[in-house]
Formats: C-alpha cells, sequence, structure tokens
C-alpha cells in the first residue's frame, strides 16, 4: 500500500508541476503578445508621423512657419498655406461638439432616466442606426435637402435677426448660400451625435443603482441625480464619447466636401463657404501636379496628425485634472 501511496503521490505531483507549467508557459506567451501588440502600436503610429514629415519636407522648407500663417493657395503659382483649411477644421468642429454634446448626454440621460421601458429600445436602435449611415449619404442629404433648407428658411431669417447688430451681423452676414460653414458644422454635429449617445448611455448604465436609489430616497430630483451621482460617476466615460465625436468630426471628410463649399479663404461670416484639411486632401490629391503641391497636401495631413494629438493630450489632462479634484 506504501509504494501504491508514494506512486499515486508522484503521479499527482508530476502533473501538478506540467499544469504549472503549462499556465506559465501560456502565460509567458499571453504577456507576450499583448507587449508585441502595444509595441505594434507605437510602430505604426511613429511610421505614420515619419512618413507625414518626410512627405511634407519639401513644403516645410519651402515656406517655413507661414504655411500656417498664410491664406494663399494657388496651385498655378505654388504658393501655398494652411490657415483657411486649418480655420475651417477647427471652426466646423469646434460648432459640431459645441451643438452635439448636450443633445448626445440629454438623450442618454432620457433612455436612462425618463424614458418608458417600451420605448427605451427602438430609440437606442434608431440612435445607433444613425452612427451607421455612411458619410455620403449624409453629404448627398446635406446637399440636396439641407442646404436648400437652410438657404430659403433659416439663413433668411437669421440674417434678418441680427441684421444690424455688431459683431452678430458679421457672423450671420449673407447672403444664405445654402451651404458653408454653419451646414458643415450642423451635418457633422448630426454624424457625431449617435456616438456621443450612445457611449454616454452605456457608461450612464454603469451607474450602480443603489446610488441612484439612495439619491432618490433622501429626496433627490431626477436632475439633481444626474448632475451629482451620475455624471460624476461616469465622468470618464462621457469624456471619451466626446473625444471619440471629436476626432469623428476633425476627420471627416465626404460629408464635408458636399456641404462647406471648398473655397480657400477666411470669412467671419459661418454662412461664407470654406474649407478643412479633410476635405482639400480629398478634392485636390489627386490632381496634385508637382512635387511641393503634393507636399504640401502632405502637410496639410501632418497638420492634422499633429492637432489630434494635441486635442487628445488635453482631454487627457483634464481627465487627470478631474481625478485630482475628485481625490481631493
Amino acid at each position: 500500500m506504501t509504494a501504491v501511496a508514494e506512486a499515486a503521490t508522484s503521479s499527482a505531483t508530476r502533473t501538478r508541476e506540467a499544469t504549472v507549467r503549462r499556465f506559465a508557459f501560456t502565460d509567458m506567451v499571453f504577456r507576450g503578445a499583448t507587449r508585441a501588440s502595444a509595441i505594434l502600436v507605437l510602430v505604426i503610429l511613429g511610421g505614420v508621423a515619419i512618413s507625414l514629415v518626410t512627405g511634407s519636407w519639401e513644403a516645410l522648407s519651402k515656406f517655413g512657419f507661414s504655411f500656417l500663417t498664410t491664406e494663399a493657395w494657388n496651385p498655378v503659382t505654388e504658393n501655398f498655406g494652411a490657415l483657411a483649411p486649418i480655420y475651417g477644421t477647427v471652426v466646423t468642429s469646434a460648432i459640431a461638439i459645441i451643438i452635439a454634446v448636450p443633445i448626445g448626454i440629454g438623450i442618454a440621460v432620457f433612455l436612462t432616466e425618463l424614458c418608458p421601458r417600451p420605448l427605451r429600445r427602438p430609440i437606442g436602435i434608431a440612435v445607433e442606426l444613425l452612427a451607421g449611415i455612411p458619410s455620403i449619404i449624409y453629404g448627398i442629404w446635406g446637399l440636396f435637402v439641407f442646404a436648400p433648407f437652410l438657404q430659403t428658411t433659416i439663413q433668411p431669417f437669421i440674417i434678418n435677426i441680427f441684421h444690424g447688430i455688431p459683431g452678430l451681423s458679421s457672423l450671420f452676414a449673407g447672403p444664405p448660400y445654402g451651404i458653408g460653414l454653419l451646414t458643415s458644422s450642423l451635418i457633422l454635429a448630426i454624424m457625431v451625435l449617435p456616438f456621443i449617445t450612445s457611449i454616454t448611455k452605456d457608461v450612464f448604465d454603469t451607474v450602480p443603482a443603489v446610488l441612484k436609489e439612495s439619491a432618490y430616497g433622501i429626496g433627490c430630483t431626477t436632475w439633481e441625480v444626474t448632475r451629482r451621482v451620475v455624471i460624476p460617476y461616469t465622468r470618464v466615460g462621457i469624456m471619451g464619447g466626446v473625444m471619440l465625436g471629436l476626432g469623428r468630426a476633425l476627420g471627416e471628410t465626404m460629408a464635408v466636401t458636399f456641404v462647406i463649399g471648398n473655397a480657400h479663404r477666411i470669412s467671419a461670416s459661418l454662412f461664407a463657404p470654406g474649407t478643412t484639411i479633410s476635405a482639400t486632401i480629398a478634392n485636390e490629391f489627386t490632381e496634385a501636379d508637382g512635387e511641393l503641391y503634393t507636399s504640401s497636401l502632405v502637410a496639410l495631413g501632418l497638420i492634422l496628425f499633429i492637432i489630434t494629438l494635441i486635442i487628445l493630450a488635453i482631454a487627457r489632462y483634464m481627465l487627470l485634472r478631474i481625478d485630482s479634484r475628485a481625490g481631493a
């Protein structure tokens, strides 16, 4: 019996050792695969940055810092400046986010706190379907339906209201083209709205029910529960949704190209035609004749890349500040 027991013990020990070795090997492979994936992301990011810098070097070396401060864009004389596309990109994206964020958060609050249960799923599906519509469809709809509506109704009304008011009269000066910076901003707001709404709704659903029930139990209203419990608990997720929407707005090409007017100029009026970095590249890259012209378009891509990195860094800094205040 002793020999049998020792054999059984030895067999069990060997089995455990083999299992431990197998688990150690699996863990080592998993750790190596995840590390390689993380390094691959950095390599791809670095490769994109190097390619953009290399491709835009001719334009940057010729124009220098004036490339960022010059509005002119003349392929015939090979005089290029990125100020107008930068201005259009920043303005349209900022207006789109200003419009989409409060509406998206409001829809998420309605779906999670106020909406009757039979309507939650249909409305949620409708919001998600908006995110699946191709951007070119938004562009066609904006050009043939939305822009004429703005041209004949909304823009003349706004021009008449703000006529003669300092500042606002210049901001909403006519003629009402229908297309322009404001139209592009509204289309972008519609496009980024489902992303912000879906992510915000999902993070709102992660709030423990006991927190909200406790707040309601001490007499808080829905507004107070949302403001003091739900939003503080999910602020990181909300910020992530906003940044995702902003990234979509900054890089959107087809829909913006249809409705912005594609004019390389800066105007104080939001009704005036303009352009963005992505629209300029999409419109002119296939027609670029000459190394300097191509290099200038690649330089626009580099500028958009840098703008995106700056915005992500600012968002990360804001999150760190929020977390530090919460900890304090």
